[in-house]
């Protein structure tokens, strides 16, 4: 008997998310019966056609996701034909469970980071930043370009991922790529991740890492001065986005709080402290820590000087923070205004924050951390320098009772 066999990629319209967007399937149907999967993409609802069966238009994501369905399709046909060859029981529900890699496959590295990114996904905001998404993605990204430039195909299966595999991984991500050498580790470390995965599941029985160490090298990091401080402070901007990002940056500066932070502070993250003083007690975004901060009469202007914005009061915010990529681009012009040749970001004004502000006035490190929202401490020893100023300060009072000790020691002698 002659089997029927035909493929339909097809989006549930009903299921669109808030952006209009919505999962593309697969349907397999072999004599009559159908077996369906999301081949985990999503299309606008303006730019499928369903009489086509294809995204539609020009855009880099329609051709991306059609080129992609392509190669799905040509994964199934070939699948199908092979069972003809074999002679095999060709049911849709089979297909599907061969592609799937539940029947006679192997599991494949790229499949296994996908699903592991789709299961982040749905969890963003709740054990996941978007940040931490959009890494795990580069990272598959990258691990793509490798396999195909390394191996010549889309994907390997993981129990072909060894420990020359990984060496050359790196490599790849700090020649090629041209990574640091602390963003090729932490992309090697998310690959790291999932073969932990892999082993968990009894997918490999060897683990590739067991004689792989992260070492990441100490960066000095930059932070600003007293005086770089004060120059910002002091300069006036008649531009209200220039002054508005000058502002949230000097809060930063005084406060610590990262970018994600500080954009979602409101109201309810303001309480009084024990010490009777107005607190800043929030979750961060990104270890989900907690940070406990005294807010200084610097950073508690500039919340009294906002209280009243539009954008605040609207969108029930403490400050009006606007994007990070417009944020930055206003922190360079107030470098160049400022004469500062260090790059201004949300990330140099916490470790002004750890530095100039904090540690530098004699704030025990242990506070400090606990301020930033560190699960450890080693973690401020890397964000937090002392300064010459404090060292010479510490010393100055060592050095003056040694002149009395000097003192008493050549009256005694004489």
């Amino acid at each position: 008997m002659q089997n029927t066999f035909s493929l339909l990629f097809y989006i549930k319209r009903s299921k669109a998310d808030s952006n209009e967007k919505t999962n593309v399937y697969v349907r397999i149907t072999v004599n009559g019966k159908r077996a369906e999967l999301s081949i985990r993409r999503k299309v606008s609802l303006k730019k499928w056609s369903s009489k086509s069966a294809r995204a539609i238009g020009y855009s880099q994501e329609s051709q991306d996701l059609n080129r992609f369905m392509d190669i799905i399709s040509n994964k199934i046909f070939k699948i199908h034909e092979k069972l003809v060859e074999e002679n095999k029981v060709i049911t849709s529900v089979a297909i599907r469970d061969i592609y799937q890699g539940k029947i006679g496959k192997q599991k494949m590295l790229l499949e296994i980071f996908e699903d592991h990114n789709t299961q982040v996904e749905n969890l963003v905001g709740k054990d996941f930043s978007l940040n931490t998404l959009n890494r795990y993605k580069t990272t598959k990204k990258h691990l793509a370009a490798y396999i195909l430039l390394e191996y010549n195909v889309e994907d390997i299966p993981i129990k072909s991922v060894d420990y020359k595999f990984i060496m050359g991984f790196e490599y790849y991500l700090k020649t090629t790529k041209n990574c640091s050498h602390n963003s090729a580790i932490k992309y090697v470390t998310n690959l790291k991740k999932i073969i932990r995965i892999a082993f968990d599941h009894d997918w490999i029985t060897k683990n590739p890492f067991a004689n792989w160490k992260a070492r990441i090298k100490i960066i000095d990091r930059a932070f600003l001065s007293e005086e770089e401080i004060q120059a910002i402070m002091e300069k006036e901007f008649t531009i209200k986005r220039l002054d508005q990002v000058k502002d949230i940056f000097i809060f930063c500066c005084y406060t610590g709080l990262a970018y994600a932070d500080v954009k979602k502070l409101c109201k309810d993250d303001v309480v009084v402290g024990i010490d009777g003083e107005k607190w800043i007690k929030t979750v961060r975004t990104k270890t989900s820590t907690r940070s406990n901060i005294p807010i200084l009469p610097i950073a508690q202007n500039i919340l009294d000087k906002y209280k009243e914005d539009p954008a605040v009061i609207s969108n029930n915010v403490l400050l009006p923070v606007l994007s990070n990529q417009k944020t930055n681009a206003y922190l360079k012009e107030i470098a160049d205004v400022c004469g500062i040749s260090k790059n201004l970001t949300f990330h140099l004004a916490r470790h002004t924050f750890a530095t100039t502000v904090t540690l530098t006035n004699g704030v025990p490190i242990e506070s400090v951390s606990k301020m930033l929202g560190h699960k450890s401490l080693k973690t401020t020893q890397h964000y937090a320098k002392i300064l010459d100023r404090k060292v010479s300060q510490d010393m100055k009072i060592l050095r003056n009772k040694f002149k009395v000790e000097l003192s008493n020691y050549k009256t005694k002698s004489s």
